[in-house]
């Protein structure tokens, strides 16, 4: 019976008049139960109401629905702005609460973000699937884990949260390892498995005595980088940098100031300007720019299956 009536009260907030006979084959109960269920809802302080003749029907207040939630419009929009994007990546049973939510407060859901967690092989999307589920669930990771070094260690972590910044996703958890928060890159996240041990989540042990947010440690040390890029290539400046990190020269050169963990993908995007980038500073990560292009130089003068 509670199912029923909670049934036609959600039934009622989506349309403004429903008739008995309509209710009726909806529950899969007879008229006279219809109408006992109305008084009883209306005995429960519910403004609901009968209108005789035609159009008539069942029907609430108009203003039920917005008294009871005690939010304005633009809240029931962010509400859904936020289960929308919940839905974007990829959390089960949210597209459901999104529709009923929808129909709840009458408006159509925005859906203002789209994110693809999948590479082409398909095969990341199981692995961020597989962290979501295990942050939800409170379940522990364990993975082996490449280090700035190059070496391989095996790592059990309570899972946190999952962050995107520059370019690169992470996985922000507390290593039973160290000891301590860490950012894991999850791109080097290999063997990734769920273990059936939860843990209750400690938040005071994942903040600082204060209580405020701690400085997670990533893996990888932070370096500073400058470099000096040439007017030549100042669309790619702005699709790469923000303009905190960019002091324009006299003569229309890019000076980049930069802070991140060195890895491949630094290395890369610095040679992808060719010769429109030096690197100033520091010395090892300009040492490592030249080796490489000599290295490139002399794969192509000598060709690489040279005897």
């Amino acid at each position: 019976m509670l199912n029923r009536l909670m049934g036609m009260v959600y039934l009622l907030m989506n349309k403004e008049t429903v008739t008995a006979a309509e209710l009726s084959e909806r529950f899969e109960v007879s008229i006279r139960t219809i109408y006992r269920d109305v008084e009883t809802l209306s005995m429960a302080g519910i403004p609901i109401y009968t209108r005789k003749g035609k159009n008539g029907g069942i029907s609430l207040t108009e203003q039920f629905v917005l008294n009871k939630l005690l939010v304005t419009k633009e809240e029931q929009r962010e509400i859904l702005a936020a289960l929308s994007s919940l839905d974007e990546v990829g959390a089960k049973g949210e597209q459901e609460t999104l529709r009923k939510l929808g129909e709840f407060f009458n408006i159509k859901p925005n859906n203002w973000v789209s994110i693809d967690f999948s590479d082409w092989s398909g095969r990341r999307q199981e692995l961020f699937e597989q962290i979501r589920q295990a942050i939800l669930g409170n379940c522990l990771l364990e993975f082996d884990y490449f280090g700035q070094d190059g070496k391989m260690c095996r790592r059990t972590v309570e899972p946190v949260q999952l962050l995107f910044k520059d370019y690169t996703w992470y996985l922000r958890a507390y290593c039973r390892q160290r000891r301590a928060m860490r950012l894991f890159k999850v791109l080097r996240m290999k063997r990734v498995d769920a273990l059936a041990e939860s843990f209750l989540p400690d938040v005071i042990r994942y903040r600082e005595e204060e209580g405020m947010p701690q400085k997670e440690k990533s893996e990888e040390a932070q370096y500073r980088i400058t470099l000096r890029i040439a007017s030549s290539e100042a669309y790619r400046v702005y699709d790469r940098f923000e303009e905190e990190e960019l002091t324009r020269q006299e003569n229309g050169d890019f000076l980049v100031k930069m802070s991140c963990p060195l890895g491949e993908w630094v290395y890369g995007m610095i040679l992808s300007f060719g010769p429109g980038a030096e690197v100033l500073e520091p010395a090892q990560v300009r040492e490592e720019i030249i080796r490489r292009v000599r290295l490139t130089g002399k794969l192509y003068e000598e060709g690489y299956y040279s005897d």
